[in-house]
């Protein structure tokens, strides 16, 4: 994939860069596969079984998977907060989360009744302390207080953190309605543990009486999010399980396929209450959530960074198109070896690569095609169903090409149409970047018959490539004083001018 920069303005034509043992037994089922697992066990607490199905906002279309989205609320007023839960229900939240330690001023018998009243949805409250990764910092039993206060008036869901569980159970004395259910969370904001560790939290945290375990781990790499699927899929009570950041984002779609409780989702971009969180737009409408189900299959673009990629925008609206059940998300890697080891299940089928991984991905292919064998970077990776086999290739050149000879046309100089012959075919090819992507365009000019130059920030590399298609090499600060020629062909295979400096150049803009 090439990741699209802006277009600048050059004498010539200039093509820019696009860029665990073994769990204790009250908490877990017998092992199963994950690919194999019904949603509907009637270990789980479902849709149907869920005691707010009066309210919760399924009633448009069937969905595959049990899984809720829960409306996060970040606003600094109860006023504010009430329009976003109204927010919510429209965008198509099944319940709001009402984070009141983002409250100001906030007075729990004066706001909660207004707050719980007001609910358009089945409400989650939350009072996070700062110890937990949250804003309260004042007295902790005014602070359970309000949670007491939140069961007194009904609220549905109630947070409570694993540190306290046992103090606040005890303080309310089973006087609880069966219609409200406590949540028990564990935050962890600098790692995921084992899955081992994960599996013992989990049975510690049901161990108290929750109706619902939660545990947010901090996502170091991707990977980390494949312990938390392997508890959730195994869990024989409702369960949360997200790992923030980044790293991390998979596993608040993805808990849908491993029958996680619920995922969170924010009203607006960049209004979140966690690191990592997307919107329930993005969620309902790109990740096409409701349909995600246990036989969905995975794909997505490996690279790092991913947050500028486009291509979930373009394939999950395709694979909904044709009703295949398949998902693709933005993959921010650091090793791709160890993410195809941790995710080898056969559901995990798919990949386009981009910077930095186009040759890291060649060298994970257990077989590659012979175009991208010669180019030396993959563009795609496919995982062949019958045997497991990974198969890679590189469409790279020929998107590029394409695209370039489109603007190019097929015309000489007075106009004439050139039968047969592309319209790169003589002009000075320079490309900028010897790496997956300029590997790909140096190897396309020379096929197309173009003067391929290849200017790298290190010359060796420049030179090691230009020999491999007949070209010649120099280094980009040479490019400074490199004279262009009338039709010449400047395209740009770096990261300089990807996101979020987007108006960089790997050449002086004198240039223009």
């Amino acid at each position: 994939m090439i990741p699209h920069h802006p277009l600048f303005h050059f004498p010539f034509t200039y093509f820019p860069k696009q860029n665990t043992s073994v769990f204790i037994s009250l908490f877990l089922c017998s092992i199963v596969r994950a690919h194999t697992r019904s949603t509907s066990s009637p270990c789980k607490m479902s849709i149907s079984s869920a005691p707010f199905q009066w309210e919760a906002g399924i009633g448009s279309g069937v969905r595959r998977n049990s899984t809720l989205i829960c409306a996060s609320t970040s606003a600094e007023s109860v006023e504010e907060m009430v329009f976003e839960m109204v927010k919510g229900k429209e965008l198509g939240a099944d319940l709001v989360e009402a984070r009141l330690d983002f409250l100001n001023d906030f007075h729990p018998t004066q706001h909660l009744p207004s707050l719980i009243n007001n609910r358009p949805l089945p409400i989650l409250i939350t009072y996070r302390p700062i110890w937990e990764g949250g804003e309260y910092d004042g007295d902790e039993s005014q602070r359970q207080d309000a949670l007491r206060l939140a069961i007194e008036l009904g609220s549905e869901f109630v947070d409570v953190e694993l540190k306290v569980a046992d103090e606040f159970y005890k303080s309310i004395g089973g006087k609880k309605a069966e219609s409200v259910k406590i949540i028990v969370s564990s935050h962890n904001l600098e790692s995921t543990p084992s899955v081992e560790e994960i599996g013992n939290l989990a049975a510690r945290i049901q161990a108290t009486g929750a109706d619902v375990v939660k545990i947010a781990t901090t996502a170091l790499d991707i990977t980390d999010c494949a312990r938390l699927f392997q508890v959730l899929v195994h869990s024989q009570v409702p369960m949360i399980g997200i790992a923030m950041g980044e790293k991390g984002f998979i596993s608040r779609v993805l808990c849908a396929k491993f029958g996680g409780f619920l995922t969170f989702g924010s009203i607006e971009a960049g209004a979140i209450s966690a690191p990592g969180q997307t919107t329930i737009k993005e969620l309902l409408d790109l990740y096409n959530f409701r349909q995600i189900g246990v036989g969905t299959k995975v794909h997505g673009v490996i690279g790092n960074p991913i947050g500028h990629s486009k291509s979930p925008h373009l394939y999950n609206p395709a694979f909904k198109s044709v009703g295949f059940d398949g998902i693709y998300l933005p993959l921010l890697i650091d090793n791709v070896s160890d993410f195809l080891n941790t995710y080898s299940s056969p559901d995990f089928v798919g990949y386009s690569y981009t910077i930095p991984h186009k040759q890291n991905g060649l060298r994970c292919c257990d077989e590659v095609d012979p175009i991208a064998k010669a180019i030396g970077a993959i563009s795609c990776m496919i995982k062949r169903p019958n045997d497991g086999r990974l198969i890679g290739y590189n469409f790279d050149y020929l998107g590029a090409i394409a695209a370039i000879e489109e603007r190019l046309h097929l015309q000489d100089s007075n106009g004439r149409s050139i039968s047969g012959c592309s319209p790169l075919y003589g002009k000075l090819f320079v490309v900028m970047g010897a790496g997956g992507a300029g590997k790909a365009l140096a190897y396309g000019g020379k096929e197309k018959g173009a003067r391929v130059v290849v200017a790298n920030r290190t010359y060796a590399k420049a030179k090691e490539l230009a020999t491999k298609v007949g070209g010649e090499a120099i280094t980009l600060s040479e490019l400074e004083s490199f004279h262009p020629e009338q039709g010449m062909i400047l395209a740009n295979t770096t990261s300089v001018g990807m996101k979020p400096k987007i108006d960089l150049t790997p050449i002086p803009k004198v240039w223009c």
